[in-house]
Order: structure tokens, then C-alpha cells, then sequence
């Protein structure tokens, strides 16, 4: 099915204090022309700059939207005029607010890294060459996530498709093309190898290390089927000494904490008490203290199919993860069994429980305040027990489930073993997967996971996705892994000021 375009009009802008006309936008991918490096402390501003891109709701924001709201651990419980209802429903637009953000942001964040590391020759000094590592860590990661948002699964064809510009401090192109996913992929291969290698000091999870160039490495690894690779730089942090997987009320209590002192985080992007966003927070849309509109718009819920997976073991610990809003207008926390007196959204038909979500609420006492967590321990034990698992490795892999699972406070019969899954017609990989659903719930994985093992989403619950469907009250939805989509759009902006760029089908 070919998408529409929706063409706009791109219009001059008043210099100040004139009516000249000046030319119309720079690319995304245009390079900066800014003020030149001269000193080490240059440097350390331009890197920490760089860093607080991360932080603007356009990047942070607009990132959780594109990469947590296709998948089937939510609900979006009513219609808003926000493009994130579109980005839920599927309903691509080729000048999808959220989108173009990410594409801006990403390149914003790609260009600054390119003057440092342009700047700093490899063989300078122990601080120079930490911040250039950390800064083409900081561009490895941009162009990953863009990769996955404006391009196919690696896995589909093996990066063939068409993904996106690649700009280095060496290109001299006005107007790139689009690269292939497995370029870009190359590239991020090669970044994060060059900084694993410069960074020698041993930073908390706000910035960048050797660690977390390997715990990145290991997830592009895996995103590629290079299973070995994967499952060394898996074993690479784990045995790092570095990290731990956080149990009981520790686990419980995961993102309240100060984020610097969390032992299982591995790169989080850190908000201060001073950063908090309220309403315009990524906690608002899950949870409000008090009911919907209080502290926050709380119009997206756990989805029933998850809370059912969540709900077969009452003692699982990530129950704490859920707040259910309940018919005296008490949020239960934390929650460890089904609460009868839930009360229904009315808005949806058939009504839906409004399961709310405490991952973004809380940190250091604030109600909309978080530090979104990108890399954390847990993702690398179930990042090793994929790649072990299509390796035929498979006692292996369920060792590494079973370690996730033991830490939610599971045991006996709810661990898994060969002999259990046989009886229940599952295969290690299955269960692989939905031990990635149940842990990095709500964290940006799931519709990836899916879509690049080639399995379709399936939602079988209320929420605004049944709007597309006739009648609505089919709440049934199913993006195959080969629909065209499962990728965003180039944004419209960037395709009508760069002829070269190609836009998705």
C-alpha cells in the first residue's frame, strides 16, 4: 500500500531588524559552521553540549514515542491531537511532528560530535581522547536509533534497504544521500569499537565508557543475527565487574532512585531535580496522582495482553511497575495481585482498565520526574540468551531467563526448563522474547524485538487502534513484520530541501 505525501511549503524567514529574506532551511545533515575548537575545555563544553541534546523533550520525548508506542505493551486509552496517536495507530504521516524531531535532533547531536572528534587527534591526552571516545559513542548511538526508526530490520535482507545519510567530519556533500542500513550499521560498528578503545575512565551511567560502548555493541550485534559477536560483548560487560542486576525493594524501587547510584543501569539520559517537565514528561502520558489531569494526562495504560502475561505469577516484582487507578481514586502501589475495584476507562468500548505505568514517575520524590534508561544490565543477560538461543545453545539461554526471572522474585515451577517448555508447545526462543516483554516493558524494545525476528504485532485489546478498523469496535490490529509500517517516513522537511533523499513506500 503506497502511503500518501502531504507536501508543505517551505517559507523565508525575517532577519532581525530586516525584511530581507533569508534562504530557506539547511538541511538536517548540513554541517554546523560554528565556532572553532581551540583548548581542552573547548572541548569539555562542546561535549557536555552534546549530551544536552539528549535531554530536549524533542529528542527524548519524540524517541519513546517512535520506538514504545507501536509496540502491544500499551493501550492508548483516547484520540489526541498529538502525532504520538499516530505513531500508536500506525498512521504514518510524511510530516509526523515526532519523526522529524528525532531526525533533527539525531543530526543536531551528529553534527556537534563530528567537531570534536574532527578536532581531537587520536594520540592526545588521556581527557581529550575520553571525550572524543564519548562523543563518537554519542554519534554511534544517534545513527543506530535512526537506523532503526527510518529503516528496515537489518534482518529482513541483511541491511540492503535504504536507511540513512551518513555524515562524518569528512563529508563534504551539501546534499547526502541515503545510505544502507548495513552502511550505517558499519559505521556504528566502527564508532563504538574506536571508543570502547579511547575511553579509559570509568564514568557514572550519565556518560559514556568502555562499558557502554560494549553493552551498545552487543544489542547492535544482536539486531544484526551476529550471534557470536553478540554473545561476546554480552559476557564483555557482564564480566566487567561493573554492573549488577538490583534486587527485592532495590528492584522494586528501580527508577525512583538518584540514577547515578543505580548498580544495574548502564547509559541513562540524566535529568535533574531541576529538569522536570511535568506535563510535557514522558511519566504524564502513563500516570497522574489523583486521577486523569491531575500531575499529568495518564491517556496511555499497560495493555490488557500485557497485564495477562504480567498477572499468570502475582508474586512477579514488576507488578511495582504498575499502578492501577481504582474506583475510589486511589492509585495502588505497589501492586502485587489483581485489584478488583479498577476502575474502567468509559471512552473505549469494550471499557478498559486503566492499568497506569510508574516508569517514568517519581525519581527522587518528583512526580513526573525521570532519567530514561537506554542500556541497562538486565537487556544484556537477554540479549546473550537470544543469541544463545539461535545458536542451539539452549540450556544457555534459559540460564540467563532463568537469572531475570529468579530476580523478579520468581521460582519452582515459574522458571523455565526444557522439559516445561516441550509440555507447553513453547520454543527457548519464545520464551526469550516474552521475558524481553515482561522486563523492558515500556522502555522502546518491544515492536524491534518482533520485527526483527520477523514476527508480527498483534494487539487483541481496546485502545484507539481499533479506530482503523471498520467497525471500531474491532479491536483487533496486526502489523506484519514486512509492512511498510514498521519504519517512519523521511520527514517531509528534509525530502523538499534534499532532492537526493528517496522516501519510504
Amino acid at each position: 500500500m503506497k502511503r500518501h505525501i502531504i507536501y508543505i511549503f517551505l517559507t523565508c524567514y525575517l532577519l532581525t531588524g530586516t525584511t530581507a529574506c533569508k534562504k530557506y532551511y539547511e538541511p538536517s545533515t548540513a554541517k554546523l559552521e560554528s565556532a572553532a575548537l581551540n583548548t581542552e575545555e573547548d572541548v569539555y563544553s562542546a561535549t557536555i553540549g552534546t549530551y544536552a541534546v539528549l535531554k530536549k523533550a524533542e529528542y527524548v520525548r519524540s524517541m519513546h514515542f517512535l520506538s514504545e508506542y507501536p509496540g502491544d505493551n500499551i493501550a492508548q486509552a483516547q484520540t489526541s491531537s498529538d502525532d504520538l496517536s499516530n505513531c500508536y495507530r500506525y498512521t504514518h504521516l510524511v510530516d509526523g511532528s515526532h519523526a522529524t524531531n528525532v531526525w533533527m535532533q539525531a543530526y543536531s547531536v551528529i553534527n556537534a560530535a563530528n567537531k570534536v572528534i574532527a578536532f581531537v587527534k587520536d594520540d592526545e591526552s588521556d581527557n581529550l581522547n575520553q571525550l572524543k571516545g564519548e562523543c563518537l559513542y554519542l554519534r554511534a548511538m544517534m545513527y543506530f536509533n535512526l537506523a532503526r526508526v527510518f529503516g528496515r530490520p537489518y534482518s529482513q535482507n541483511g541491511g540492503s534497504s535504504q536507511g540513512v545519510p551518513i555524515v562524518l567530519e569528512s563529508t563534504t556533500e551539501e546534499y547526502p544521500k541515503r545510505n544502507t542500513v548495513k552502511e550505517v550499521y558499519d559505521q556504528v560498528i566502527s564508532d563504538l569499537l574506536k571508543a570502547a578503545d579511547m575511553m579509559t575512565e570509568e564514568k557514572n551511567n550519565n556518560y559514556a565508557s568502555r562499558e557502554v560502548a560494549d553493552a551498545l555493541l552487543c544489542r547492535v550485534y544482536l539486531y544484526m543475527e551476529d550471534n557470536d559477536k553478540a554473545i561476546e560483548y554480552a559476557d564483555k560487560v557482564i564480566n566487567s565487574g561493573r554492573y549488577s542486576l538490583l534486587t527485592g525493594e532495590n528492584y522494586e524501587q528501580y527508577f525512583r532512585g538518584v540514577p547515578e547510584d543505580n548498580n544495574e543501569t548502564i547509559f541513562c539520559i540524566r535529568h535533574m531535580t531541576t529538569e522536570n517537565r511535568d506535563f510535557n514528561a514522558i511519566g504524564s502520558m502513563y500516570y497522574s496522582e489523583g486521577g486523569q489531569g491531575v500531575t499529568g494526562w495518564a491517556e496511555v495504560y499497560a495493555s490488557t495482553q500485557y497485564m495477562e502475561l504480567l498477572n499468570k505469577y502475582p508474586e512477579d516484582l514488576r507488578h511495582s511497575f504498575i499502578s492501577p487507578y481504582t474506583t475510589d481514586g486511589v492509585l495502588s502501589y505497589p501492586y502485587s495481585t489483581p485489584v478488583s475495584n479498577i476502575r474502567y476507562n468509559t471512552r473505549l468500548n469494550p471499557n478498559t482498565p486503566m492499568y497506569y505505568i510508574n516508569k517514568y514517575n517519581y525519581q527522587e520524590g518528583l512526580v513526573n520526574l525521570s532519567s530514561p534508561v537506554y542500556i541497562r544490565l538486565a537487556e544484556i543477560y537477554l540479549n546473550r540468551a537470544e543469541a544463545n538461543a539461535k545458536k542451539g545453545n539452549l540450556q544457555n539461554a534459559l540460564d540467563d531467563v532463568n537469572a531475570i526471572r529468579s530476580r523478579a522474585g520468581l521460582s519452582g515451577n515459574a522458571l523455565y526448563t526444557q522439559a516445561n517448555l516441550d509440555a507447553a508447545g513453547k520454543t527457548v526462543l519464545d520464551v526469550v522474547l516474552e521475558e524481553r516483554q515482561l522486563e523492558l516493558a515500556f522502555e522502546g524494545h518491544r515492536s524491534y524485538d518482533l520485527f526483527r525476528n520477523n514476527r508480527p504485532l498483534k494487539r487483541n485489546y481496546p485502545g484507539t487502534h481499533s479506530l482503523n478498523n471498520t467497525p471500531s469496535t474491532n479491536i483487533t490490529q496486526t502489523i506484519e513484520a514486512t509492512d511498510n509500517r514498521v519504519i517512519f517516513y523521511i520527514p517531509n522537511r528534509e525530502i523538499q530541501i534534499n532532492a537526493n533523499l528517496t522516501q519510504n513506500p
